[in-house]
């Protein structure tokens, strides 16, 4: 939100109140408070008048500085964001003449006592950004009151995050609004909304208010990241790095960090699609068919027409489409798969769930008392009220008769459109609560199933999101068009979303409004099976490969067995989700962040620590990327391409840019039809450029692989090996293992 009007005046309706110095600070246990006048106290009668903004600074772990900006503090205790903190963590805090300082880790937060107001954040010797005269203030625009900060930009800093934004990746100049909305992947708007950035110069900023927060990132002040929320106060985190992935991982440990999700679900996914006409037959047809041309597929998902039109939601099979479901899912099952069906949190008038809800108060309700209803998406629907804990075990108990029936998962979709003219069982204040509504929406979708699955077998397929939802994955992008332009649209959504904390993302192959060309679909479908995960999902047609042409059906084979054939690759991508907060798909800033050519890129990305991936958006197959520095192989061909340097090339559509990083040992499994088999029998560990001396670790499964190289040898030892595993080296020769060591001589590399 833009207060001002230029660089000199406000605009028509705001009047500002910023701190102008520190009057008095007061150290504590481990925190500190400063009071600043919003005018120069010169004399005793200046005290007499306000507004004083107190800043509060505390540390709920190390290299985290919390700040607390308060005007009025008599207002109600207000729903935020769960966040850890850190057992006997007390940060230090010293006061002198000149400063008042709070140290946590390396990060160290200082308030200046001078004549000017200035609170500034160093680590490591060096001042990493900070609040000046007239960045933060009291903000009054039309009557209604709001908190706001400006922290200084650098020279060439760069900003990124704040959820899934389809523009493009770095936020300079942009305006963002944290408030989730159904508006597609074209727009301003988006899905998963975070109210969290950070920047090229080793920090992260993390506002702590789940309501509107409201961004100018060097576009009110082109200098500044500007920030600010309706009410009272404002809350915010500044986490040191210095590393971007050290960022992610400090912020992912105050927020959460996403769960495991099983092996299966990080295979092929097809869906009946949206509003196509199917029943049993067609699902059959769709799975004999991909079995006919051996194209492994783990999950299959039943869209919304499982349960009957205007019924949404009573979780009740069609009886004239389904008349038998649990008979067709055992049936299912019995093929080896995986069962997904669509949700979503809204209960339709017609629906009987609608008074059952309503009489036991589980529905949210105006003011007035009635329930809020609309007939957008579905006629007369309500909404749960999550806040309710009875509600809550109310809507997990319907979905847990669904698992009796044989689903795995739910395919948790909508939560964005949540109403403020509301009252809450609990009493949120409903713009507080209008991105908080998914978080408890998917929470008690992933709760249930990880009571019922257990400890990484549970996975949700969701689409709205803000901080802390990264808990429960796995997300996707949401609503594309079927265009190029809207296939790197998704990409960049899925890139900032991953700087955002959240480690698993998929997206629509092929593009959901609309109908994909043959060309467009084979490209979508590369890009599509070398993400996290991967779904064949469209809006009013199929998506089955053989519907396009007969080349679909041979790219879809290749680049599903690339991707089951790569799972121990993504098993250990995936653990550095769960265990740090780096995703699985990579912008390239956050894996090279030194690489000033890399601060930009959003064609392109790193998959998991070694794998370099360019999409082809081209009809004719032309694709530029950019390689960082040292020699990398492709691994589809073993063609060498050195770095730092762009690169042009074209690819067939059973091709794309899949480079493998210098230096990397790269595990790939035995088994291609499948994820979910033992990754560690019979992996060959692919060998690409290592250097003199090196010794690479490599996990894989339960088995520990180091990879040494003295000069022209190789050597391999495994501890817990499998009985089968091999060394693959430059130009495909290959060394089987005996006793747990595999070594060969005479590499050239």
């Amino acid at each position: 939100m833009k207060f001002t009007d230029g660089y000199w005046l406000l605009r028509p309706g705001v009047t500002a109140h910023f701190p102008q110095h520190v009057h008095d600070v007061e150290p504590g246990d481990g925190t500190l408070t400063a009071h600043a006048p919003t005018h120069r106290v010169r004399h005793r009668g200046d005290l007499l008048k306000g507004p004083v903004a107190t800043i509060g600074l505390s540390s709920p772990m190390p290299d985290v500085v919390r700040v607390s900006v308060t005007h009025f503090s008599g207002g109600h205790d207000e729903v935020g964001f769960e966040l850890s903190t850190e057992d006997g963590h007390r940060p230090k805090v010293e006061v002198d003449e000149q400063f008042a300082t709070l140290t946590s880790g390396s990060l160290t937060a200082r308030v200046h006592r001078g004549e000017d107001w200035r609170l500034e954040f160093t680590a490591d010797g060096r001042t990493l950004t900070s609040s000046d005269a007239k960045a933060m203030g009291f903000m009054t625009l039309d009557g209604e009151h709001h908190v706001r900060e400006q922290l200084a930009l650098g020279v060439g800093e760069v900003v990124y995050g704040m959820g899934e934004r389809f523009g493009p990746l770095t936020r300079n100049g942009q305006v963002v609004d944290i408030w989730n909305a159904d508006g597609g992947t074209s727009s301003e708007q988006a899905y998963k909304n975070a109210p969290f950035y950070l920047t090229s110069a080793g920090y992260g900023v993390f506002v702590d208010h789940p309501g509107k927060v409201s961004f100018e990132v060097g576009s009110e002040a082109v200098s500044r990241v500007g920030f600010s929320v309706p009410g009272q106060r404002l809350d915010y985190l500044v986490i040191h790095g210095p590393t971007p992935k050290e960022v992610l991982r400090k912020y992912t440990a105050l927020t959460g960090r996403p769960a495991l999700p099983p092996d299966w679900s990080f295979g092929l996914w097809l869906s009946t699609s949206f509003t196509t006409s199917y029943d049993e037959k067609t699902v059959t047809g769709f799975i004999d068919g991909m079995a006919e041309r051996d194209l492994p597929l783990s999950v299959f998902h039943f869209d919304c027409f499982w349960m009957r039109g205007l019924h949404w939601c009573d979780f009740e099979w069609d009886p004239e489409v389904f008349p038998d479901p649990e008979g067709m899912l055992a049936r299912l099952k019995e093929r080896g798969l995986s069962i997904s069906v669509w949700i979503n949190p809204y209960i339709a008038q017609r629906s009987p769930l609608f008074e059952e809800g309503r009489k036991a108060g589980y529905l949210l309700r105006r003011p007035t008392g009635e329930v809020w209803q609309w007939d957008l998406w579905q006629p007369g629907m309500a909404l749960v009220d999550f806040t309710n804990p009875e509600a809550r075990d109310w809507y997990a108990g319907k979905l847990e008769r669904l698992l009796d029936q044989g689903v795995d998962c739910f395919k948790t979709d909508f939560g964005e459109r949540v109403p403020t003219d509301v009252v809450y069982h609990d009493g949120s204040d409903p713009e507080r609560m209008h991105n908080l509504y998914t978080h408890l929406y998917n929470k008690t979708v992933f709760d249930l199933l990880l009571r019922r699955k257990g400890e990484n077998e549970a996975v949700v397929f969701a689409r709205s999101a803000t901080a802390g939802t990264q808990q429960f994955p796995v997300h996707w992008g949401g609503d594309s068009e079927s265009s190029y332009a809207a296939m790197a649209e998704s990409l960049r959504g899925g890139l900032s979303l991953g700087l955002t904390g959240f480690g698993f993302w998929s997206h629509d192959i092929g593009g959901f409004e609309g109908t994909p060309d043959p060309d467009l679909f084979k490209r979508w479908t590369a890009f599509g099976l070398l993400s996290s995960h991967s779904r064949l999902h469209g809006s009013s047609s199929y998506r089955v490969p053989w519907a396009f042409d007969e080349e679909a059906v041979d790219v879809l084979r290749r680049f599903t067995k690339l991707k089951l054939g790569l799972m121990p690759y993504l098993k250990n991508a995936a653990r550095q989700a769960a265990e740090h907060g780096v995703p699985v798909m990579r912008a390239m800033a956050l894996e090279f962040p030194h690489d000033p050519a890399c601060a930009h890129l959003d064609r392109q990305y790193m998959l998991g620590d070694d794998l370099l991936v360019a999409p082809v958006f081209t009809p004719t197959g032309e694709v530029e990327f950019y390689v960082p520095e040292g020699v990398w192989t492709s691994h589809l061909t073993g063609e060498r391409l050195t770095g730092p340097r762009w690169h042009r090339q074209t690819h067939d559509h059973l091709s794309i840019p899949l480079l493998v990083r210098p230096g990397a040992v790269v595990p790939v499994g035995a088994v291609d039809d499948r994820p979910d088999y033992d990754h560690a029998e019979g992996v060959s560990l692919h060998c690409h450029e290592l250097a003199d001396g090196s010794a690479t670790e490599v996990r894989v499964g339960e088995s520990r692989f180091t990879v040494h190289r003295d000069g022209d040898t190789v050597r391999a030892t495994a501890r817990n090996p499998p009985a089968h595993w091999r060394l693959v080296l430059p130009g495909g020769r290959s060394v089987d293992a005996e006793n747990g060591v595999a070594e060969a001589g005479s590499v050239s590399w």
